[in-house]
């Protein structure tokens, strides 16, 4: 990964900051997901004048408009930055934002932004792989290679072809080899649905009924089952820095090492090894030998009905591994002949408590590890099973050391995050499950605390494979909501994701060819692409680097003139030039991890496309699931409440009630209310003296003010409150009329309300009507068209939301309430069953 040319004397090119006018509006060039969070920032020399931007469509038609927000002031580049938020609006097709007289690029929004993107990644991985490279369509380093440090003469050759190269240079190593492995297993473990089956095991096209995904992680298994080839033997390294004379495509082994076409192949032995003209901290064994374990029982469990053989070999390496990493404990550095620059990783509890937490999961080997433990790591002792191991090791590293810091060692704490806690909470229970969960959160909020002072809500450190930090960063980020449902730092999360794809200072995509249509690196510190003009399709560049670091590196020299010039700064640079190997040079296991992070977007947006939005507002639940919601809504008439309580307690169904403030504080309606609560019903606002927000006929035209809207809505939930009725995280809320627009939804979203309605065209909503309206519709003419519109489609209520009111007006005599029993007798017998709102949408 370090490319220093050490034979030649380069000068640095000098840094210069440009001070021309500089406006501009950066996006996530991938697109934005319809209920997504979406954010755009804007970056100027100036203050805008503007108080608001605007969303246009393809016709340059405004479709939506909000305020600017705060100006966070300087960053990098930028003496001024804002972030637009229009996540309220949801709807779908290719659109810009604009502010006075800037304008962004051309952005989509839709559910399928996502689609594809973790399989466009395997590109890259595929065209990593050392032995048989499926892009070359040859073979290359198939004479590795010979051993050092190892306990037998050194130069004895050994067979260790295949794997991944680490990066532009052909080194391998076992650290980011087994965790670029575990993050691929995990990808496939957690997110099956994603991944497609286009490509043979050998990476040619074709299929072989296993995704593609799991073809590449077995790739990595299989080279690192070589790299452990006897129970008490572990390679840490194939190959070293000399591998960086010069580029060449990797079928064109070149004799840099003194032995022909061999590479070293280097030992764990726990002892300090070659660090150019000193040597390494190496202090133990752990921090591979977790690695191998962890990457081993993940890929044993995952094949165990797939290819049973290959499971129980995994099983048995996984054991072998782990029990180095028990007698070694300590960190493994790499080894470098000429330069100073390793891998120089001082961490290795992590690594040995993702290891006793993925082995301990792995049911299929109840027996078998069970067995292990007795003999190896109890050690007589019960209190120190795999599980109990698992969380002792995590109370020595409970917090990743960066998280928070402003600068690192190169690879210093690695994984850039620690997995174990991931995998160890999910099987913890109480308050040692709690004390995990805590320690991810203290580890965001110390990167919080620094992204909240900027627009890009950077809080991840520009030290060398930044890029990489901010994908693991986003990870756990996830990791952490997907444990708890606390979405405090989902805009975290989100602003991590932005940024690799162009919601930085550059504008531009981190990942060579993603999207095709964007700003993407072009010009990648690759032999690929330099020497062939070849495509490395899905690979995740460095990413960019403190000026600071930047002008102390050695050897780098650009080679074109620098296209970003205008965003560099004093705080950071990103060159796409091939000369710069401290920004641009796309590495395997940053694109691995980058994999997992767009599946998992991928997979959540598939999930939340089951529930349907309208105007910002939640109008139905998952349409692929028979369920339904019962939902009432009341202001002035609460006529129905007796008879509505006594139908769904023999129905034994659970409803969703939304009543005004001045509907709480009527004092007949009190013991009905005081009833429903205790009953087990949902009970929410509906605003407290019914307004009507917007025009009947111009929906976007508002009636009220924000200031109104959110004292109106305050004035509910203190009722509520008032009336010992809970306030719910999330509290859902049906909006009066039943009619709102994207501007009362975003208002809605500040106040921490989730605004829904029902699901158009049941038309049960109609029973507030009577004989002498127009639109009256009669409670048979509404139970008709409900079995009119099941009998064309045996799913037509799937996630839907129905609404009855709890009261109507005197003049109307057929009260649809009357008829709850039969309506919910017959929805049964369709098949259908019934949630409460707050489940169906949760």
């Amino acid at each position: 990964m370090y490319k220093t040319v050490f034979w030649l004397l380069l000068l640095l090119c000098n840094f210069t900051a440009y001070t021309q006018n500089i406006s501009c509006i950066r996006i996530n060039q991938l697109g934005y997901t319809t209920g997504g969070i979406k954010i755009a920032v804007l970056g100027c020399d100036s203050p805008v004048h503007s108080t608001v931007f605007s969303v246009k469509d393809e016709k340059n038609k405004v479709i939506f408009s909000s305020p600017v927000g705060k100006d966070f002031e300087s960053y990098g580049p930028f003496s001024h930055t804002y972030r637009l938020d229009f996540s309220s609006f949801t709807g779908e097709g290719k659109f810009s934002i604009y502010i006075d007289d800037i304008a962004s690029p051309v952005f989509s929004i839709n559910d399928s932004v996502y689609d594809g993107a973790a399989d466009f990644c395997l590109r890259y991985m595929r065209q990593q792989r050392s032995g048989f490279n499926p892009f070359l369509k040859d073979s290359c380093h198939t004479h590795d290679g010979y051993t050092l440090y190892a306990p037998v003469p050194d130069s004895t050759h050994i067979d260790v072809v295949g794997g991944w190269h680490d990066a532009s240079d052909y080194l391998q190593y076992s650290t980011t080899s087994a965790n670029a492995t575990y993050h691929l297993l995990a990808a496939y473990r957690d997110f099956p649905g994603v991944f497609t089956d286009e490509k043979l095991a050998n990476g040619l096209g074709g299929k072989n009924n296993i995704p593609d995904v799991l073809d590449e992680a077995k790739w990595g298994l299989d080279w690192l089952l070589k790299m452990h080839p006897k129970d008490d033997w572990l390679f840490n390294q194939l190959g070293d820095d000399r591998d960086h004379r010069g580029m060449r495509i990797p079928k064109e082994d070149t004799n840099y090492y003194g032995r022909g076409l061999e590479r070293p192949v280097y030992f764990c032995n726990g002892k300090p090894q070659q660090r150019g003209k000193f040597m390494n901290n190496t202090t133990g064994v752990a921090s591979t030998a977790g690695k191998f374990a962890s990457a081993f029982a993940l890929g044993s469990e995952l094949f165990f009905n797939i290819d049973r053989k290959y499971a129980d070999d995994l099983l048995n390496k996984s054991l072998s591994a782990f029990t180095l990493g028990l007698k070694y404990p300590g960190v493994a550095q790499t080894v470098s002949v000429l330069s100073p620059y390793i891998y120089a990783e001082d961490n290795w509890t992590d690594d040995m408590e993702l290891a006793s937490a993925t082995m301990f999961s792995n049911e299929a080997y109840t027996y078998e590890r069970i067995k292990f433990e007795e003999s190896v790591v109890s050690h007589s002792k019960p209190d120190t099973e795999f599980l109990s191991l698992a969380y002792k090791y995590s109370l020595q590293e409970p917090i990743t050391p960066w998280l928070g810091a402003d600068t690192a060692k190169h690879y210093q704490w690695y994984p850039f995050i620690n997995l174990g806690h991931y995998e160890l909470a999910k099987q913890l229970t109480g308050a040692k499950k709690d004390s995990i969960i805590q320690f991810y959160k203290e580890g965001i909020e110390r990167g919080w605390q620094k992204a909240k002072q900027n627009a890009f809500y950077r809080g991840v450190p520009f030290i060398w494979c930044s890029n990489n930090l901010t994908v693991s960063f986003a990870i756990q980020c996830y990791w952490y909501r997907q444990l708890t449902g606390d979405t405090t730092y989902q805009s975290l999360e989100q602003a991590c994701f932005d940024w690799i794809f162009g919601c930085n200072p550059w504008g531009t995509s981190m990942v060579y060819g993603l999207p095709s249509w964007g700003d993407t690196p072009t010009d990648p510190h690759s032999a690929f692409t330099h020497l062939k003009n070849y495509p490395i399709d899905g690979g995740l560049v460095d990413g960019p680097v403190y000026t600071s670091i930047y002008k102390n590196l050695i050897g780098i020299q650009l080679h074109d003139e620098d296209e970003y010039a205008p965003y560099q700064s004093d705080l950071a640079v990103y060159h796409d030039d091939y000369g710069d190997y401290s920004t641009n040079e796309p590495t395997m296991d940053g694109t691995a991890s980058l994999i997992y992070l767009l599946a998992a977007k991928q997979s959540e947006v598939n999930q939340t496309n089951r529930v349907t939005y309208s105007h910002g507002g939640i109008i139905r639940g998952d349409s692929t699931k028979k369920e339904i919601a019962l939902v009432f809504s009341a202001d002035e008439f609460g006529d129905g409440l007796a008879s509505i309580i006594k139908t769904l307690q023999t129905e034994n169904v659970k409803g969703a009630f939304f009543f005004t403030g001045r509907f709480y504080r009527n004092k007949k309606f009190q013991p009905y209310i005081q009833q429903l609560n205790k009953d087990g019903h949902y009970l929410g606002p509906h605003s407290n003296n019914h307004l009507l927000y917007n025009d009947w006929n111009k929906r976007d035209s508002l009636l009220v003010t924000q200031n109104r809207f959110n004292a109106d809505m305050q004035a509910n939930l203190n009722t509520m409150q008032l009336a010992h009725i809970p306030v719910h995280d999330p509290q859902y809320f049906i909006p009066p009329y039943e009619w709102w627009n994207d501007t009362i939804a975003a208002w809605s979203k500040e106040l921490d309300l989730k605004l829904f309605c029902f699901t158009p065209g049941i038309r049960t909503n109609a029973d507030y009507t009577y004989p002498e309206m127009p639109s009256y519709k009669s409670s048979d003419w509404i139970m008709q068209s409900l079995k009119e519109q099941q009998q064309k489609n045996d799913n037509a209520f799937n996630g839907a939301i129905i609404l009855i009111h709890a009261g109507t007006d005197a003049r109307r005599k057929d009260k649809l309430y009357n008829r709850l029993g039969e309506l919910i007798e017959w929805l049964k017998e369709e098949g259908y069953s019934f949630k409460r709102v707050d489940e169906l949408l949760k």
